[in-house]
Order: C-alpha cells, then sequence, then structure tokens
C-alpha cells in the first residue's frame, strides 16, 4: 500500500498536532470516491463539519493542483491552496492534499490535509486521509481528549463512503 507524501515542514510527529485516519471497504472504488472528495462544494452533502466552501481563481467545482479555495471546518475558516492532486487511475492512487491556514498570532493554524485513494484487490478502496498541523489552536487540539481532529475525520471517512455507496446503488 501507497503512503502519503509530506512536505518537509509538516512531517508528522515534528507538528504541534496530527491525525490519521483510514478505511478499507469493499464494493467501492478509486473511481467512485474521487469525484465526492474532488469536488468540494459536494463536501456539506455527506461530512457535516465542511460548510461555506468557495473556490478562487475562477476555477472549479474540481480541485486541481495550485487552486486556493476556503472553507470552513472545527470552528475555523481555513483558506487552502491544493498542493498536491493527482488523479486515481490503474495501478495508480489518487492524491489530494492542501496546504491551509487562518488566524494570526498565536491563534495562527497552519495544516497540511492529504489524502490518498487507492484500488485494492478484490474489489476494495482503501482511503487514508492525514493531516499535521502547526500553531496555537494545533497544541489545542493535540491535548483534548478524545482528539476531535481524529472524531472528525472519521467521520468525513464514514460519509464520504456511504455517499459512495448511495451514488452507486442509484445508477
Amino acid at each position: 500500500m501507497n503512503a502519503i507524501i509530506w512536505p518537509e515542514d509538516y512531517t508528522p510527529g515534528l507538528t504541534d498536532n496530527y491525525c490519521s485516519n483510514e478505511v478499507i471497504v469493499a464494493e467501492l472504488s478509486a473511481a467512485d470516491i474521487w469525484p465526492l472528495l474532488n469536488t468540494p462544494s459536494r463536501w456539506p452533502t455527506y461530512y457535516d463539519n465542511a460548510s461555506n466552501i468557495r473556490i478562487d481563481n475562477g476555477k472549479g467545482p474540481e480541485l486541481e493542483a495550485g487552486v486556493r479555495f476556503r472553507f470552513s471546518t472545527f470552528g475555523f475558516t481555513v483558506e487552502s491552496e491544493c498542493t498536491e492532486h493527482v488523479r486515481p487511475a490503474a495501478g495508480q492512487p489518487g492524491r489530494l492534499a492542501w496546504h491551509g491556514w487562518g488566524g494570526e498570532g498565536d491563534e495562527r493554524l497552519d495544516v497540511h490535509h492529504a489524502w490518498l485513494v487507492e484500488d485494492l484487490p478484490r474489489n476494495r478502496v482503501r482511503i487514508l486521509t492525514q493531516e499535521t498541523q502547526k500553531g496555537g489552536p494545533a497544541k489545542t487540539l493535540a491535548e483534548t481528549k478524545p482528539n476531535p481532529m481524529i472524531k472528525g475525520h472519521q467521520a468525513w471517512l464514514d460519509g464520504l463512503v456511504a455517499e459512495a455507496r448511495k451514488q452507486k446503488s442509484s445508477q
């Protein structure tokens, strides 16, 4: 199985907070998952912790490398730029990542949020999402038990899988 590609400044274990969530499910493919993940305007349809989504640069509705966008999540408005964008293909996982930031001074939060979507043998798909964070809010999140990022990202994965199954059954 493949791994997330990390920018040097966001290596897990060397930031203030890190979370990792993963699911492997049968009867879905990367092709079923990708359109739901790669189109931010669809996120609120299956994940209630994403709202007020706007894509800048006159781009969209899908993400691509260099696209700037913003959304609200975990009580923050996050300005973001897509830094990695590789569509899934035969033998190649889909990769999506963005740098996000918000706040100022002690309340500044910088994140690298990455996704990997890959087909596995026996008609399965693996969806991995990991995020590293730096700044005062990240330190607070890391000390909160249970970690709200892990809970929130699991809800994102669960909603993504449920929506993909719903879309597939309606075809």
